[in-house]
């Protein structure tokens, strides 16, 4: 640093400094000190001041001492390096939202950056595939057994893995075999499989929530890619898991399943890898309602383009199951006439109606979502003041929400009104929580 002319106590240095988080601290008469008045945390160096550069910039000019960012410290060797992941929490009280949004994205994208999907693949456990030439009635019948709501469809005679089914599949094709309603015979359910399923789907496009449509393919993963890779990837080609595939066998030509990788599984591996250092995501402390982030159900007399679709106890199956097939949601708020939340309708619901071939006795369209929760013993007596799944408030910090998310089986958290009434407010999916942190 040098000293300003005309001013003998003042001294500068002018820094250019990358797009990205640093860190800075001054050397004064030998002793490292940061600026108390300016933005700081404490890291493994001690107290240190903190910027973010959107774009490329200039250091204020005057500074006391030496700087430093977080690629080494001045006057200290070159080897010596700023370990994101080890802050201990700071003066964070101050720290505007803007930046603790950037910084967040900052650490984030370093630890999915630099993990692969090795890191979510238990050290047991079981996968299950579907052969292609199985009925639809005995694909149905495996998922429920298993407990799965999607899995990988396998065709030996092309030796690899050709599709995802699940549910929807399932009760989409039902829906097609039935004439108006009426129930299908079982010879229909047994000799539908699903290579007929696949063949229609390659004929079919999806249609996401703003009326765009895109064709539908397969998505499938290798271990070495990034957790960033396979969240933008789950993202960007709106489905729900993919499986993850090994083809390092001797002739390349038998691809092992090695798991099934979901935005759940990478959320759960952030919460553990962050778990002991919460100030390198400041972001997680900001309630929910005060960032862009759930779909809300609007005021009276205001407008909102992104409806929250919700369903009453006396709706008919039809209409959850062709929300939850256009609708992009994994689950269905179900209200009383004031709004209060009932139950949440998913995709295991769907499911359950392998349990005794329910499907192949009812129509979807006359039988109403409360006899169903009847019959699964999900309200056994009536309407319960018991909600059965985890929800949330607009109070609530995204760290919180983060939470509940990564550690139920839900994808999706519904937002209520405090206090004690119950009254639906909004609705937060995992999605939602990938786009916000990574920016997509």
């Amino acid at each position: 640093m040098s000293r300003i002319e005309g001013q003998p106590n003042a001294f500068q240095a002018t820094c250019s400094l990358t797009p990205g988080f640093h860190q800075y601290k001054f050397n004064v008469d030998g002793e490292w000190r940061h600026d108390e008045h300016k933005q700081f945390m404490h890291a493994s160096f001690g107290a240190v001041n903190t910027i973010f550069v959107e774009q490329p910039y200039i250091l204020p000019s005057i500074l006391n001492a030496g700087l430093f960012s977080n690629h080494g410290i001045a006057g200290t060797s070159s080897g010596s390096h700023m370990e994101l992941g080890h802050f201990v929490p700071g003066h964070m009280e101050a720290f505007p939202r803007e930046s603790a949004l950037h910084l967040s994205r900052y650490h984030l994208s370093i630890f999915m950056s630099s993990n692969t999907v090795f890191d979510l693949i238990p050290m047991s456990g079981k996968v299950v595939a579907l052969d292609i030439d199985l009925s639809m009635q005995q694909a149905f019948h495996a998922l429920y057994e298993q407990g799965l709501s999607v899995a990988p469809v396998w065709d030996s005679s092309k030796c690899k893995f050709v599709g995802m089914l699940n549910a929807m599949d399932i009760i989409q094709i039902l829906n097609q075999l039935g004439s108006h309603g009426s129930t299908m015979t079982e010879e229909q359910l047994k000799t539908h499989t699903i290579a007929a399923w696949r063949e229609i789907k390659f004929q079919q496009s999806g249609t996401d929530s703003s009326g765009r449509t895109y064709p539908w393919r397969f998505v499938d993963a290798v271990a070495d890619e990034s957790l960033k890779d396979i969240a933008l990837k789950l993202l960007q080609n709106k489905v729900l898991v993919v499986p993850v595939l090994d083809s390092s066998s001797k002739d390349g030509s038998v691809p092992q399943l090695l798991h099934i990788a979901s935005l759940t599984d990478i959320l759960k591996c952030i919460c553990r890898h962050f778990k002991n250092f919460s100030a390198s995501l400041p972001v997680l402390q900001l309630p929910v309602g005060s960032i862009p982030l759930a779909k809300w159900v609007p005021k009276v007399g205001e407008s909102n383009n992104q409806s929250l679709a919700m369903l009453k106890p006396t709706d008919s199956l039809s209409a959850a199951v062709s929300i939850l097939i256009q609708g992009e949601v994994s689950s269905i708020p179900i209200v009383d006439d004031n709004g209060s939340l009932i139950y949440i309708y998913t995709r295991s619901d769907i499911t359950a109606l392998a349990k005794n071939e329910v499907y192949a006795c009812i129509s979807l369209d006359k039988y109403c979502i409360y006899q169903q929760m009847f019959r699964d013993h999900r309200i056994p007596y009536g309407l319960s003041d018991q909600i059965l799944y985890p929800v949330c408030l607009r109070s609530d910090t995204l760290q919180l929400v983060v939470e509940r998310l990564a550690n139920s089986d839900v994808e999706e958290l519904v937002v209520v009104e405090a206090g004690g009434s119950k009254r639906v407010e909004g609705i937060i999916s995992i999605r939602d929580v990938f786009r916000f942190l990574l920016g997509y």
